[in-house]
């Protein structure tokens, strides 16, 4: 099943896009979108600010700092500065997509997709050029998924 925010569901509903109520570390988030794009950002208040937004308008905000993460390769988060390419910040991944799968409505687009193998075709595999790759984004899905599931 190939995840994209235009497809039918559950397709759609898995989308970083999707509109989800979550809590991650005491900040509340809109969408996982929204908390993505706030690992760009340094300044603390700010980030706050981005985890409220949803879909296309977090997408938007998190562009404005492309090239400054892309030059460094660190993402932030409250106060923290990760390697991209690091342990730890594929830990904060892990930490986010627990605190996402907490919602019901997320939980039940991600049983509803099945056993399907899981891809996100527009994703990019390149780390250097996006927050979260397609295989970083899947994988986490199927184990949560799977989890779900027991």
């Amino acid at each position: 099943m190939d995840i994209g925010s235009k497809l039918g569901y559950p397709a759609s509903a898995l989308s970083n896009f999707s509109p989800y109520l979550f809590v991650f570390e005491g900040v509340e988030c809109a969408s996982m979108e929204g908390l993505l794009q706030s690992f760009k950002i340094n300044e603390v208040h700010i980030q706050v600010e981005v985890c409220k937004l949803v879909g296309i308008h977090a997408k938007r905000r998190g562009q404005k700092r492309n090239e400054v993460w892309k030059q460094v390769q660190r993402l932030w988060w409250k106060g923290e500065e990760y390697d991209r390419h690091g342990r730890e910040y594929q830990e904060l991944l892990d930490w986010a997509f627990d605190a996402l799968s907490e919602n019901i409505f997320f939980q039940k687009a991600l049983l509803a997709s099945g056993d399907s193998t899981l891809t996100h075709s527009i994703g990019s595999s390149d780390r250097t050029k996006t927050v979260l790759t397609e295989n970083e984004f899947c994988s986490r899905l199927g184990k949560i998924r799977i989890r779900l599931q027991k």
